[in-house]
């Protein structure tokens, strides 16, 4: 049923800002991406490729792409350019991949290092930034030979943790303002004020991504970093088997179990798990999921629920998002949004791998 969802959902997907490039197509490329990778199936990297081609006007151009906006968002659907050229071998693909690496070349950076969210965010570092930059940045950087920029995304990665973190929770904060000008920041910390659990979901997943892409020996000064906080995570997980989100808080009146974060922090451990990275027990998580969140619709398919359309911080619009427990559960929920059926196909994807798996780890023991 599954499979099917995801093929019927992708035939029909629109782009999800009117054919510019963001990161919310972005995660239906990665969902794309790890399916094919699990299984073989031309059937993703023939969506895969007809999706990202109608996004590229040659030159290279990515259509709807300015690079002068200094937008980490826009860099990560630049992973589905580099896994279409693993598989293909066509440089367009490159080409196109090197537009944004040459925006990273000269990214804003705060005074510690770590690129700037926005252009328009000076000096804060967001979660979900990690995720959107770094593992592009390594993979780029592996498949062009240019180990500096492997270098320096793992130096930043590590700066933002240390920037981030918050000992009296053992999570991350969603964000942490450098200059602590902005008025959702703690004044002394820089950071946000609660933890939203999709935050985390771009955390995890940079993470255990990054591992992967770099191996154990290049990965070990964040090996325990991540360790950690996948052991904070899987216990953070809800009697129902999904995460809450505002994660650490079941006693917030109104919290609930929010879908794509559930999934993102269910492909990270399931991947973690094959990486040696987390000692859980696998088994159901990927079914409790579906059991709750895939619902059916009055045309008879069925839809991914509960999830959150959008969190940030400062001001949108004529709001303002100060990041409160109660900001978070104020943001509408939505059914079959990309931040969420992406991460679904992953973490598909990574239950399935691991499967494929079991045997020849339990022969190696």
């Amino acid at each position: 049923m599954l499979m099917e969802f995801f093929d019927t959902y992708v035939r029909a997907y629109h782009p999800y800002k009117n054919g510019a490039w963001c990161y919310e197509d972005g995660c239906i490329y990665r969902g794309l991406e790890c399916l094919h990778r699990a299984t073989g199936d031309p059937l993703w990297s023939d969506h895969l490729a007809r999706l990202v081609d109608a996004r590229m006007e040659g030159g290279p151009v990515l259509s709807g792409y300015d690079p002068n906006e200094y937008n980490i968002d826009n860099v990560l659907p630049g992973r589905a350019l580099l896994y279409l050229h693993e598989i293909t071998g066509k440089p367009v693909y490159l080409d196109a991949a090197a537009l944004l690496a040459r925006q990273l070349s000269t990214h804003p950076r705060t005074r510690s290092g770590v690129y700037w969210h926005k252009l328009r965010y000076p000096w804060q570092v967001w979660l979900d930034g990690l995720y959107m930059g770094a593992p592009f940045q390594v993979g780029y950087g592996l498949r062009t030979g240019d180990e500096a920029l492997v270098a320096d995304a793992l130096a930043q990665v590590g700066t933002a943790l240390d920037m981030t973190h918050v000992p009296e929770t053992g999570l991350y904060a969603h964000a942490v303002d450098e200059a602590r000008k902005q008025p959702w920041a703690d004044p002394e910390t820089g950071h946000s004020r609660a933890h939203w659990a999709r935050a985390l979901g771009w955390l995890a997943m940079a993470l255990v991504d990054i591992a992967e892409l770099v191996g154990p020996q290049r990965f070990a000064p964040l090996c325990g970093r991540t360790v950690s906080l996948l052991e904070r995570i899987d216990a953070l997980r809800q009697p129902d088997g999904l995460w809450l989100q505002v994660i650490d808080r079941p006693d917030l009146a109104g919290n609930y179990e929010e879908s794509s974060a559930s999934a993102m922090f269910i492909y990270a451990l399931l991947r973690a798990k094959a990486l040696g990275l987390w000692n859980g027990a696998p088994n159901g998580l990927l079914e409790r999921l579906t059991a709750q969140a895939l619902r059916p619709t009055p045309s008879g398919g069925v839809e991914f629920a509960e999830i959150c359309e959008v969190a940030g911080l400062g001001r949108f619009g004529d709001r303002f998002r100060d990041g409160s427990a109660e900001y978070y559960l104020s943001e509408r929920r939505v059914a079959d949004d990309a931040k969420g059926v992406g991460p679904l196909m992953m973490a598909v994807a990574a239950d399935l791998e691991l499967v494929q798996s079991r045997p020849a780890m339990r022969a190696s023991r």
